[in-house]
């Protein structure tokens, strides 16, 4: 799951195509409305308002987030700082007034709502400020019918291939277990995916109407459609390395040892330093239920702590200025993002980048990684299960079956 983060480091791969272009919105050079507005006509002079913003990724992002939080000066003055380990710096934060606002991947909010020590950023500013943001980026940042996220751009897997390998890109999943089937031979492999991995085998299961934990923090492992998913999807592990693990199955794909590959956007700039003509292609089709595979998103965005309700105007300027068309472009343009703001993708270059539009294409179908707090449980108990099926053998209906039981007592375990 956490590899998802890396995808950020696209800029490698798209630098050139952003050379010189020009973007056809044009950047903002402040906030819209200065909370100092009635001060300013009076005459009146005064201090900014000071937020402090934490991020714990990389110094790109950080400077990123600074340019655009800079455009709110001289009123506001924020202040983006690098932290480790966010999860548990924000939870030793709660009210001590610092940070203001944070910047994080969505799976945590329904933790740090539950501990009451983040707001919704409706408090701040309105759901129409929202309207532009693409659906599957505003659902991941609800939880329990509340908004606490302002998304700035998302990820997901993709369907990537050898162009020297596969010459015609199969449209549905059976046409890709035949086709792994027939070119899995003499150390090379037709189809790769980490197949005992949950992150990766939940797309497999929306497809089936399964799923590992929905919104109401019930688990799904031993639903029909789950069971229906795990069975279909084991005839393909067949084809595939037993360990499944994302060194192996990487390793091979940038060897030339493997025809395609399910995998994040953070493995094209490597497979391009190693000379691989590398293809992007739609997700396959499962031909029983005539879905695409549904692969789980990340969503990246900006939320509020509750203790900094007393800076209201100042916090709603800055979730303002961080959901414009603009800092989506900055962001496509410096670290190959996709962006979560829809009017995005009327920028010449954002619509110009193979990637970006691929992600943008499988938004439409990806389900949000489930943001309740019990989905930490999930992840073991899942993979758990998977591996005893797809590496050992053991009976789908028993594994799942057992794996639910599991899960339920965990999750009771945490209240």
């Amino acid at each position: 799951m956490k590899k998802i983060i890396a995808s950020i480091f696209l800029a490698s791969v798209i630098a050139g195509a952003f050379s010189g272009c020009g973007s056809t919105v044009s950047s903002s050079s402040g906030a819209e409305n200065s909370v100092y507005d009635s001060q300013s006509s009076s005459g009146a002079s005064h201090e900014p308002i000071k937020l402090v913003v934490w991020h714990e990724t990389t110094p790109e992002i950080g400077e990123l987030l600074q340019k655009e939080f800079d455009k709110l000066k001289p009123d506001i003055e924020v202040e983006v700082v690098k932290k480790e380990k966010m999860t548990e710096s924000l939870k030793l934060a709660g009210d001590s007034g610092e940070p203001d606002m944070y910047f994080f991947a969505h799976d945590k909010i329904g933790t740090f709502a539950q501990m009451e020590i983040i707001a919704p950023v409706t408090d701040f500013i309105s759901k129409d400020d929202l309207a532009d943001m693409l659906p599957m980026t505003v659902e991941a940042a609800t939880y329990q019918n509340q908004v606490y996220q302002a998304p700035i751009f998302f990820e997901t897997t993709m369907f990537l291939y050898n162009k020297a390998l596969m010459k015609q890109i199969p449209k549905t999943t059976e046409e890709l277990y035949n086709y792994a089937k027939e070119n899995t031979k003499d150390g090379v492999y037709g189809f790769l995916e980490q197949h005992s991995t949950a992150y990766y085998v939940a797309a497999w299961m929306h497809s089936f109407g399964g799923y590992i934990i929905n919104e109401n923090a019930e688990p799904g492992l031993n639903l029909s459609g789950t069971m229906e998913a795990v069975e279909y999807h084991k005839k393909f592990v067949e084809y595939m390395p037993i360990d499944g693990d994302y060194q192996t199955l990487s390793t091979l794909f940038l060897e030339g040892k493997a025809h395609s590959i399910i995998a994040g956007p953070w493995l094209i700039p490597n497979a391009k330093e190693k000379g691989i003509d590398i293809g992007i292609a739609s997700m396959p089709t499962i031909d029983e239920t005539g879905k695409p595979l549904m692969s789980y998103s990340g969503v990246q965005g900006i939320s509020v702590m509750k203790s900094a309700e007393s800076k209201k105007e100042a916090v709603a300027a800055a979730l303002k200025q961080i959901l414009k068309p603009e800092t989506g472009i900055d962001f496509a343009k410096a670290m190959g993002s996709a962006p979560a703001n829809s009017k995005c993708y009327n920028d010449s270059d954002v619509s110009g980048n193979e990637i970006i539009m691929n992600l943008k294409q499988n938004a439409e179908n990806a389900k949000p990684m489930p943001n309740v707090p019990e989905m930490d449980v999930m992840w073991t108990v899942t993979e758990n299960m998977l591996t005893s099926v797809n590496k050992n053998n053991d009976d789908i209906k028993t594994e799942c079956e057992k794996a639910q039981k599991e899960a339920f007592e965990k999750i009771e375990a945490m209240k």
